[in-house]
């Protein structure tokens, strides 16, 4: 299975971004797809995720500004990401989780700054 993380980059404080993940290879069914990030001395924390019921996690601090969804069908995962702020400058990783493994992305930055 691998994953292909694309749309990081610099953005302004209230700008927007939209990071897409594809995952390709022996796939039959992903239950988890989501978005982790890791800020430079900060533990790898979790952004979102989506079940295959459609079932959402999010983190307190992205609430209201950002929006997971994903296509089964292009085993595709998005993160729509609004009124970015300094804070959100990270690199993000998109996950998946088949049966009882997990896997990574490579990563994607995303820089928050004027």
């Amino acid at each position: 299975v691998q994953l292909q993380a694309s749309g990081g980059g610099l953005v302004q404080p209230g700008g927007s971004l939209r990071l897409s993940c594809v995952a390709s290879g022996s796939i039959f069914r992903i239950n988890v797809m989501g978005w982790y990030r890791q800020a430079p001395g900060k533990q790898r924390e979790l952004v979102a995720d989506m079940s295959s019921g459609g079932s959402t996690n999010y983190a307190n601090s992205v609430k209201g500004r950002f929006t997971i969804s994903r296509d089964n069908a292009k085993n595709t995962v998005y993160l729509q990401m609004n009124n970015l702020k300094p804070e959100d400058t990270a690199v993000y990783y998109c996950n998946i989780r088949i049966g009882g493994s997990r896997y990574w992305g490579q990563g994607t930055l995303v820089t928050v700054s004027s």
